[in-house]
């Protein structure tokens, strides 16, 4: 669970942007020292308005799916970071309500789809805005490039 206004430099610091994995990790929010440490492969992170504000650097999101976070669900984002989160296929879904409907460590489950956000540890729903057609088509090709390498190779046959 994170507040509002996180900005990007918190998830890719500046000095860090041609290190090595392991420093960038070292670096990563260093308001909240511990996150790095204790999150999982499959965890979503819930935040509060502003999520990814800062610069447009697509290091940011790549860094958290790294981390093996699977999505972020967020009041609001960034328009920019949002961006590259879709051109990256890393799922951020924005839905109004969602710090008030979960606590740290609550289970919650997205679909891109439909935007129907579960809080499986609350018995609880919300809806996020669901992704439009050719969001999905990008998120299931692995990103944008791989979704216009596809589309180029179609049209040359």
């Amino acid at each position: 669970m994170f507040g509002d206004d996180v900005d990007t430099d918190q998830m890719a610091p500046f000095a860090t942007l041609t290190s090595g994995w392991d420093e960038i990790k070292k670096a990563m929010f260093p308001e909240r020292r511990d996150f790095v440490d204790s999150v999982q492969p499959g965890d979503i992170i819930v935040a509060g308005r502003n999520w990814g504000c800062g610069s447009s650097r697509e290091h940011a999101p790549e860094n958290l799916k790294k981390l093996g976070v699977s999505a972020v669900l967020a009041e609001s984002f960034a328009r920019i970071y949002f961006r590259n989160c879709i051109a990256i296929a890393f799922p951020n879904a924005a839905c109004p309500g969602i710090t008030q409907a979960v606590d740290a460590r609550d289970e919650v489950e997205l679909d891109l789809e439909t935007g129907i956000v579960k809080n499986l540890t609350r018995s609880r729903q919300l809806r996020a805005n669901p992704y439009t057609k050719e969001m999905l088509d990008i998120v299931a090709e692995g990103g944008l490039m791989n979704r216009l390498a596809a589309q180029i190779a179609a049209s040359n046959r």
